[in-house]
């Protein structure tokens, strides 16, 4: 790769080559780099000059800088930039001793016997120049060795190339261009530590999921209590040729959960016998389960295989065992300011959003909505302010992450299931409380 110093390097090392040969054919010629449009100074007589008049970005070289970032912005390598120099020859001179016509065969002739820039001469140029300040040009460094071609330019390119220059007469041209120029940025990127070991897995199949459900009543919700059933195809471990070491796994959310029943096609499993180290990892929320095929390699770490996603919600359930805790203070005739505590039976973590509902069992049209207070640490207590609330019975309902708890119903023997009223959790507000 090459500095910032290549393209004017790129310059310097055409200007010596063509210095060179336009010597040998036309004595006393020289070379100038100058727009056309600027005075000749103390030059006269037969010249060339050579002007850098654009640059564009490289087509072969330009995915040789992708993936130069990780995903967090981190460098991985040096960026680059790949460039072609595009330069204008003029030639001017006597035009009755056809003075440009011999430079610009001369000039062209120079650069067919000198395509390359080889690290010769960009050596040799850059310490015989009088620009002191390309000694510290990488150009030779550079794999790809410059090239340079004649451009492919119409007469209507060319003079609009031109008319960018004010006022000055077409004086005989030609154009070349050089490919290509890397220059390589300067942040270095970090270079990750090196692999110890490689180990390669294979597995013939994966797990899909097709269906989870809930057997008993139609569209119950999903809680601690709920039984799952996992239906699909290769849920079952054993293709593996170490399959005595493949245990099959469920994992809902975050969690990882022991099923209590495996087969190829059903894997099922109930939330209420998972121990209390499993029980504390779930969460309440709209989430994914899937099956999970868990291989302990050699070294003691996991390899899972894991099958599709399902989304599923657990919802919380609002624990009526346990008493509620509530504080009250009288703010107006029969309306109340105050908190509300009360347990769940899911571990809620500090990121959870949770909401107080209550519905007042006597006026239906009542709800009131609250949002709970602030937690630092996981629990499965959840306290909610109380502001401006009427006395009343209420239904107690918590909404965590959008999953809401469900509510108590009749026993379907007290009457007709089609006329099941909820009767729980409540709670009162007011003098009876």
């Amino acid at each position: 790769m090459s500095n910032h110093l290549a393209i004017a390097t790129v310059t310097a090392v055409l200007n010596k080559l063509l210095q060179e040969g336009i010597s040998l054919d036309v004595p006393g010629a020289q070379i100038t780099t100058q727009r056309p449009d600027a005075p000749g100074g103390n030059v006269s007589g037969a010249r060339v000059n050579l002007f850098l008049y654009h640059a564009t970005p490289n087509t072969a070289w330009r995915n040789a800088d992708l993936r130069t970032r990780r995903p967090k912005g981190d460098l991985v390598k040096h960026g680059q930039a790949s460039l072609d120099l595009h330069y204008i020859l003029t030639f001017y001179g006597n035009e009755q001793r056809l003075e440009p016509q011999r430079l610009m065969g001369s000039a062209i002739q120079t650069l067919v016997d000198n395509p390359l820039i080889t690290q010769e001469i960009i050596r040799e140029t850059t310490t015989s120049s009088t620009i002191r300040e390309l000694e510290g040009s990488a150009l030779a460094e550079q794999v790809q060795m410059v090239k340079f071609f004649p451009s492919e330019m119409t007469t209507e390119e060319l003079s609009r190339v031109w008319s960018v220059f004010f006022q000055i007469p077409y004086s005989l041209s030609f154009a070349y261009q050089a490919t290509a120029i890397v220059i390589q940025g300067r942040k270095p990127g970090k270079s990750p530590l090196p692999v110890r070991s490689r180990r390669f897995f294979t597995s013939p199949v994966r797990p899909v999921l097709d269906k989870v459900s809930t057997p008993g009543s139609l569209n119950a919700p999903i809680t601690l209590d709920s039984h799952l059933v996992l239906q699909g195809r290769q849920l079952q471990s054993g293709q593996s040729s170490n399959a005595n070491n493949v245990a099959v796994q469920v994992q809902l959310g975050q969690a990882r959960l022991t099923p209590q029943q495996v087969s190829k096609q059903q894997v099922e499993i109930t939330l209420a016998t998972l121990s209390s180290v499993e029980k504390a990892q779930l969460r309440s929320g709209a989430q994914g389960i899937r099956v999970a095929h868990v291989e302990t390699v050699d070294n003691g770490q996991d390899f899972s295989i894991l099958s599709n996603l399902v989304p599923v919600v657990l919802c919380p359930t609002v624990q009526n065992d346990q008493p509620f805790s509530l504080e009250l203070t009288e703010s107006d005739e029969d309306m109340y300011d105050g908190q509300l505590s009360l347990s769940v039976d899911v571990t809620v973590a500090p990121h959870q959003s949770t909401y107080l509902l209550l519905n007042d069992q006597e006026r239906d049209a009542q709800v009131y909505v609250g949002k709970g207070e602030r937690r630092t640490a996981e629990t499965n207590q959840l306290t909610f302010p109380l502001k401006g609330i009427r006395g009343g019975t209420y239904l107690v309902r918590v909404q965590i992450d959008g999953a809401e708890s469900p509510l108590e119903v009749d026993p379907p023997e007290a009457e007709n299931p089609m006329m099941q009223r909820y009767i729980g959790p409540t709670v009162t507000i007011g003098a009876a409380s």
